[in-house]
């Protein structure tokens, strides 16, 4: 006895299902993307400031200069639209294409909090910052409408969402 087999045209409920599923995982996290891009411009500007502020401090370490013979290319400076070493922001934004030790932005802003008699901050030969407030060092981002945050404490240490 032989068992004719019906050819079946079309899909299973459980295959549909599955198409169903994950065409809406990737709708979801492709809408998610779309409408919520600016709130991770504060962090990619919180990583790019992580890595100057860690550049300033090695070269810093490595120069050997005396505190009394201090250099502006190893002081931070933080103003609202420029963040990096003094010597850099001081350029201007024709000269930043060349240094790697600036970031400069007119869809952010910068701001240094906790230390009101300056926008600066040096460092010592341990790469820890010398400054005259108390506390940590806190560096505010706003971009996009997200913000952001990086604090640096008094060995050099740098937190990031403080």
């Amino acid at each position: 006895m032989q068992f004719a087999r019906k050819q079946r045209h079309g899909f299973t409920v459980i295959e549909l299902i599955v198409v169903i599923v994950l065409i809406a995982t990737v709708s979801v996290i492709a809408t998610s993307r779309y409408f919520g891009r600016s709130s991770y411009s504060a962090y990619t500007y919180q990583e790019a400031i992580t890595s100057v502020i860690r550049q300033i401090q090695v070269n810093r370490m490595q120069s050997n200069l005396s505190a009394n013979n201090p250099n502006s290319n190893y002081v931070l400076v933080v103003n609202s639209d420029c963040i990096g070493s003094v010597q850099g922001c001081a350029l201007g934004s024709d000269g930043d294409y060349q240094r790697s030790d600036v970031i400069r932005s007119d869809n952010a802003t910068f701001s240094l909090l906790g230390n009101p008699s300056s926008n600066q901050i040096e460092f010592d030969l341990k790469g820890n910052p010398s400054w005259s407030g108390s506390g940590d060092i806190k560096i505010t981002i706003e971009a996009e409408g997200s913000t952001s945050a990086l604090c640096i404490n008094s060995q050099g240490y740098i937190q990031k969402d403080c």
